[in-house]
């Protein structure tokens, strides 16, 4: 096995939602902001030049006796099936990492606005890579019908 590491963000998201809430993430804009004492806006140089963001952070607000390590059912639902926390996209991860596809509005100085992004004030962002065609999934993308029942109302 081996050992644990230490990530240090590389940013914060600033304003936008302050709760984390399951659904209606489409509208909700932050500004993300990188750390002053470690980049310059060199760092963001061209990236206004892609459509979208992809924002690698951490659900810091989740409690480690919140963290699933087996199977449960999406939201508590009964009525979904019971499937593993890696067959999920949950806040409550091992390593409490999520990852949120959004559109960039716009680049200044050291700060990104984005929207669609599903994270809230405050939360540390530990990367950020534009959306390349090439890096998109290539043939067909399938997903269990309660996936797409549960995305219905996300964005």
């Amino acid at each position: 096995m081996t050992s644990p590491f230490e990530l240090t963000p590389v940013a914060h998201v600033r304003g936008g939602r302050t709760e984390a809430i399951d659904d209606n993430w489409g509208a909700s804009r932050a500004t993300i902001a990188l750390d002053p004492a470690r980049f310059g806006p060199d760092a963001l140089a061209g990236l206004a030049n892609f459509s979208h963001l992809e924002v690698i952070f951490v659900f810091d607000k989740v409690p480690p006796e919140k963290i699933e390590y087996g199977a449960r059912h999406p939201r508590g639902r009964q009525d979904w099936p019971l499937v593993g926390i890696f067959a999920q996209r949950g806040k409550n991860r091992p390593n409490r990492l999520g990852l949120c596809t959004c559109r960039i509005i716009g680049v200044q100085g050291l700060t990104v606005e984005v929207e669609g992004i599903d994270a809230i004030d405050g939360t540390p962002v530990l990367d950020l890579k534009p959306v390349m065609r090439a890096f998109l999934p290539r043939g067909e993308v399938l997903e269990p019908q309660w996936a797409g029942e549960l995305m219905r109302d996300y964005w």
